[in-house]
């Protein structure tokens, strides 16, 4: 146990050591349905025809709009120190990865 005393309404959150790396992405696919989101995070490697989505994480409709709203607040903090990001359009890359809108 720790030395430290929890707040009432605080939680204790945990981060081992292989989720602390973290896992590389360069393109997000994002599906909904009535009842929740799910992000695929893919790496795409140049000139390989095949890519993997590398981690899921399914939300409900309230979280990923939380999400959305913490990542605009983020972007913005991250702007203001460091300058616009800037936003290069991608080339559009073919995708199948079976019905869209089905979780």
């Amino acid at each position: 146990m720790s030395d430290q005393k929890q707040q009432p309404g605080q939680i204790n959150i945990e981060l081992d050591e292989k989720t602390a790396e973290g896992t590389y992405s360069n393109l997000a696919i994002i599906n909904h349905s009535s009842s929740e989101f799910v992000v695929d995070f893919v790496a795409m490697m140049p000139g390989a025809p095949k890519a993997k989505v590398k981690s899921r994480i399914v939300l409900t409709p309230q979280h990923a709009k939380r999400l959305m709203k913490a990542l605009g607040e983020n972007i913005h903090r991250f702007e203001k120190a460091n300058g616009p990001i800037s936003d290069t359009e991608q080339p559009s890359i073919p995708l199948n990865f079976g019905p869209a809108g089905q979780a």
